[in-house]
């Protein structure tokens, strides 16, 4: 979608705000960029009607933009807008609208309109092998270019890329909490990964198996002080010694699958929440009922739990029985 200049003051400073908001609260990187241009554009569309304050937004002048998306043509692919990107306004409307009530600026009752159907696009899913292979990339030496330091950087780098792994699949965190996740929340003793900065302020603490606390606990003490420059309280720390931001860590996952050299894997569409969609599906095929696998998750209600056994039921009709039979042992393939 292209930008669309709004001329009211108010509502320019209404979309950086909401943005600021969304950040605050812990949403991802692409939801923080997404949802504010979608609110833009229900606003520009205000403002063409003749309403320029905040307080003349109501449902119905939603409600009307709406209609007329859904008639919109798509420029790129011929036909109407996806169901996909309906639902992206939708949700976009409605975070809005929490945003709104919680800073009091404004009370829109609840908005009614049912999301578009599901067109069955489905977000590629890891088995327990080709997270195996992940793993076992981290083992492997390549070349750093200029960030090359010799034998203990590339140690320190292998360590690292083993808690990242351990963060985004052993532990289940979304990519905005393992970039805030700090060095004292790991607590050792209790054997604790303290999430601070979860989504809608709530906090959690992930229980961590035997091998994730070894995965962390040797990047924590053996690895992690090779990127400090300065005192830094950042878990995960990147070449100049600050925090690592979410970009680079997808970097740093991308590059381990290629060096999987495993096709199948290298053609799936793969990002960091991939691996936590990962590991909840393995989580439910090994008989985690779905209240305690939303509580791992931090999720607020179980509908957005329950969308994983339709992961799942995708994953049973692509895989062979062998390997979903060791989904129940889970987490991480032997000898890591």
């Amino acid at each position: 979608m292209k930008q669309l200049a709004l001329h009211s003051e108010a509502y320019r400073y209404i979309v950086r705000s909401f943005r600021e908001w969304l950040t605050t609260v812990g949403y991802n990187e692409q939801a923080v960029y997404q949802l504010p241009n979608y609110v833009q554009e229900l606003l520009y569309y205000a403002e063409s009607r003749g309403y320029t304050a905040l307080a003349q937004l109501d449902n119905r002048l939603i409600r009307e933009h709406y209609t007329r998306l859904k008639k919109r043509p798509n420029q790129r692919r011929g036909g109407g807008l996806s169901n996909n990107y309906l639902n992206k306004h939708l949700e976009a409307y409605k975070r809005f609208g929490d945003y709104l009530r919680q800073s009091g600026k404004l009370l829109l009752p609840s908005l009614d309109i049912d999301t578009e159907a599901d067109e069955g696009r489905i977000t590629d899913i890891l088995t327990v092998q080709e997270v195996g292979l992940l793993y076992e990339a981290t083992r492997l030496r390549y070349e750093l270019g200029k960030n090359d330091r010799g034998p203990a950087w590339h140690d320190a780098m292998q360590l690292r890329d083993r808690a990242m792994l351990t963060i985004f699949y052993g532990c289940g965190l979304r990519r905005s909490e393992a970039y805030y996740l700090d060095r004292e929340d790991l607590d050792t003793g209790k054997a604790l990964l303290h999430v601070r900065k979860g989504k809608n302020y709530r906090e959690r603490f992930v229980p961590l198996t035997g091998p994730s606390m070894t995965c962390l606990q040797d990047y924590l003490y053996e690895g992690r002080p090779y990127f400090l420059a300065a005192r830094n309280e950042a878990f995960f720390i990147g070449p100049s010694g600050r925090r690592l931001s979410g970009a680079a860590m997808l970097l740093r996952l991308q590059k381990l699958i290629q060096l999987t050299g495993d096709d199948e894997l290298i053609r799936k569409d793969v990002h960091l929440h991939t691996l936590r969609h990962s590991i909840a599906t393995h989580l439910l095929a090994g008989g985690m009922s779905l209240e305690r696998i939303a509580e791992f998750l931090g999720h607020s209600s179980l509908e957005s739990t329950q969308l994983y056994t339709h992961y799942l039921q995708t994953i049973q009709s692509t895989t062979h029985d062998t390997e979903l039979s060791e989904v129940p042992r889970m987490a991480y393939p032997e000898g890591v």
